[in-house]
């Protein structure tokens, strides 16, 4: 949770930042990319750092969009329908103001639901979590809404995406799940078995911190399907 307090509280915390060779709109409250490797590295998972041809492409749904960057960018990459959604309302109009100064606001709905909770049954051809990865213990309580993109209470977020995901696909989509080891891996690997998922890593790259410190931290992108068998 200091990371949390620390993002929003730091003298440097910048009202617009660069990413990915655009700039973008940071508004109070809603996490913020540029101390965290995390977004570059979901970029680069997704083949949006340099856009096409290996970026999504048709319906994409972003669960967690924070200022909507990875959103924005699958919607220039040539996606013709995204979704940007966030359990956080500051979250929803960040993006929407980063839609607006791309230029994709006519291709872009940015929503606010818990998960799936606000999306009706709307199925997409790509559904993408960079997940709050952190397992918080059972019984904690957000202290605000920010916490929430940095640490998940008893892996409850986790089950019900993992669960309600592959209903949000369509027939030939992929749910992907970014997460890494210092989230609690075996857990959510036994929860998905729980679920009846499996997880199937489609990339992973090591990472050093960098902002709060040299630890060096696996991510990786995982899809979740129906467990065979």
């Amino acid at each position: 949770m200091q990371r949390s307090r620390d993002s929003l509280t730091r003298e440097d915390r910048p009202v617009v930042f660069r990413m990915a060779g655009h700039e973008w709109d940071l508004m109070d409250e809603v996490f913020a990319p540029v101390f965290s490797p995390s977004t570059e590295t979901a970029l680069g998972f997704l083949g949006l750092a340099d856009g096409p041809p290996e970026a999504p492409s048709g319906s994409f749904l972003e669960i967690g969009c924070g200022t909507g960057v990875i959103a924005v960018l699958s919607a220039l990459a040539g996606c013709t329908r995204v979704v940007a959604a966030d359990v956080s309302r500051p979250a929803v109009r960040n993006a929407e103001m980063n839609a607006a100064r791309h230029g994709v606001r006519e291709r872009l709905d940015a929503v606010h639901s818990d998960l799936f909770s606000g999306l009706g049954d709307e199925r997409f051809d790509t559904v993408f979590w960079s997940s709050n990865y952190v397992r918080a213990p059972d019984t904690y309580s957000y202290g605000s809404i920010h916490e929430a993109a940095y640490v998940d209470p008893g892996y409850r977020a986790h089950r019900r995406f993992l669960t309600d995901g592959p209903d949000a696909v369509t027939a030939d989509g992929r749910v992907l799940l970014h997460f890494s080891d210092r989230g609690d891996v075996a857990r959510l690997y036994e929860i998905a078995a729980e679920c009846g998922r499996e997880l199937r890593t489609v990339a992973n790259e090591r990472i050093t911190e960098g902002e709060y410190g040299s630890d060096v931290v696996e991510h990786m992108l995982l899809q979740v399907v129906a467990a065979s068998g």
